[in-house]
């Protein structure tokens, strides 16, 4: 399955229409945040989480995520200042889209809206996240196939050629893959 996704040709093509209908869902969010009235604040969601979160209805009743509202009330003094979520959750939103759809630095932004997908989960917003979430993980296990239809085509290449520590089978690969084929 994974050498499927990583080097067939209908893989690529299966997750570049993947790749696109996630970007188009994201940065469509993104926009309607950007240009909503009244302005978007993620302060009821986070408050929300703060207060009540998801809820362990096993027998340890209580936070089933406390070590997650802890962070949401140490990043945002008890759930007062939101202002930092306001604009990474519209900004994150539409450059994420934005980049799925052209396949530009495709591996980081489904990574990136892998970690919003769980934050929002963990908040306690399910909706359409476990659905983004398979796609995305396909998106990465996919690897650089999964954009070689977009703009990664063009970038991967020149930056394993100008950025050193991401040229592929380098002087330190080669000496480990010898060293490892030696002990075979």
């Amino acid at each position: 399955m994974i050498n499927f996704l990583r080097h067939n040709l209908v893989a690529s093509i299966l997750l570049t229409i993947a790749r696109v209908y996630l970007g188009f869902n994201w940065m469509m969010d993104g926009y309607g945040k950007l240009t909503s009235k009244p302005a978007f604040s993620a302060a009821g969601l986070i408050n929300g989480a703060i207060k009540g979160g998801v809820q362990n209805v096993a027998p340890a009743k209580g936070q089933m995520y406390p070590l997650w509202t802890a962070f949401l009330k140490t990043m945002t003094n008890g759930g007062k200042n939101t202002q930092l979520f306001d604009f990474l959750v519209k900004w994150g939103e539409l450059l994420v889209g934005i980049a799925l759809i052209l396949g530009a630095f495709t591996l980081f932004a489904a990574f990136a809206a892998i970690l919003m997908n769980y934050s929002f989960m963990l908040s306690g917003v399910v909706s359409i996240n476990p659905i983004y979430i398979l796609l995305e993980f396909f998106i990465l296990i996919g690897g650089f196939n999964s954009a070689k239809i977009g703009l990664d085509r063009f970038i991967t290449p020149w930056l394993r050629k100008n950025i050193p520590f991401l040229r592929k089978h380098g002087e330190t690969e080669v000496r480990i893959e010898n060293a490892i084929n030696s002990y075979k």
